[in-house]
């Protein structure tokens, strides 16, 4: 999975935004609301699937190691490591939040979470197994069977469906409510200081809302990644295009949550920019045509700081232990 951030800052006159106009006295960012559980034991059990390395081929790598929500639901890295140590192709997004997103994976290629929550364990350079040897260990691990019998009934046959849905479950889970800011949105104004409120203004006037809105303050639309000048990179990636195949969309990502911001660095689908300031530098210059003063992008960052919410916190799960017909893992092959 590995969903960093853009700030794709695209004002209206340079982007057509596919989200519908809003009143000039609303505001473009609306709080986020706390997770309603529906089903406990299908998250607990999507939990442990999170969590379980089993499910990649070497037995190392879980979707917390590139989703490490003790660290925003990202690595931290440019491009994340798999399989062999293999260099991944592009920022892994943060998890947190991403049940907001219009689609998941930067290109949008998969709709949900459930469509992503199967790409890396099949992907060969991430957890390089296959679905049919994943289904076949769990299988092989009684604690599992009788879980799975638990959530999805007596008749559970343990398929990648199944599977797939706990996780998503369990993702859905992770959305972090209560920053300053949705506090200060709430209508406590003590939450914010005159220099972070300051930034939110600037944020507002200088058009980055027009794509960065929303309760996920992103996430809703694809933008094209340079729209004032060319974006420099090396990373091959090319956006919606690979997806669409329509040449309008080359180039075009999912824009970001930047729910969390200031833990998910390095930002950018190539993971370019190390510092919060740099990335808010240059996408006022490609993306908006501006170039902001130190004090204007001080004050921006400060904003987008205020937009880290209550984390993750729960006990971690203890994974029931492979039987002598689990396969061990293959970390070299």
């Amino acid at each position: 999975m590995k969903i960093a951030h853009t700030l794709l800052l695209a004002t209206a006159l340079s982007v057509t935004l596919s989200v519908p106009a809003r009143a000039a006295s609303d505001e473009p960012i609306s709080p986020i609301k706390p997770a309603v559980v529906k089903d406990q034991k299908l998250v607990e059990l999507g939990k442990k699937l999170f969590f379980d390395p089993r499910l990649s081929k070497s037995g190392f790598i879980s979707c917390n190691s590139c989703h490490n929500l003790s660290m925003g639901g990202s690595d931290n890295l440019k491009t994340s490591i798999g399989h062999n140590w293999q260099k991944g192709p592009i920022n892994s997004p943060t998890v947190l939040n991403a049940s907001l997103n219009v689609a998941q994976f930067w290109d949008g290629r998969a709709l949900t979470l459930k469509d992503q929550a199967g790409g890396p364990i099949a992907n060969p350079g991430e957890m390089a197994f296959t679905h049919e040897l994943a289904v076949d260990l769990l299988k092989s691990i009684p604690g599992y069977v009788t879980e799975f019998k638990s959530v999805f009934g007596q008749n559970s046959t343990v398929d990648i469906d199944e599977v797939t849905r706990a996780i998503a479950a369990f993702e859905e889970t992770l959305v972090t409510p209560n920053s300053r800011f949705d506090k200060w949105l709430k209508g406590d104004k003590k939450a914010l200081t005159p220099t972070e409120r300051a930034g939110y203004e600037l944020f507002k006037d200088s058009g980055c809302t027009g794509c960065h809105n929303g309760a996920a303050v992103g996430g809703n639309t694809f933008q094209k990644m340079g729209v004032v000048e060319p974006y420099k990179t090396d990373n091959p990636a090319e956006g919606r295009f690979a997806v669409t195949k329509e040449e309008a969309d080359r180039f075009n990502f999912k824009v970001p949550t930047l729910r969390n911001v200031e833990l998910t660095y390095p930002y950018f689908h190539d993971g370019a920019a190390q510092k919060l300031s740099d990335a808010v530098d240059t996408m006022g210059r490609i993306q908006l045509g501006k170039k902001f003063t130190p004090d204007e992008n001080a004050k921006i960052v400060a904003f987008l700081k205020t937009l880290t919410g209550d984390q993750p916190d729960f006990k971690l799960p203890i994974l029931p232990p492979s039987s002598d017909k689990t396969a061990p893992p293959k970390p070299f092959d």
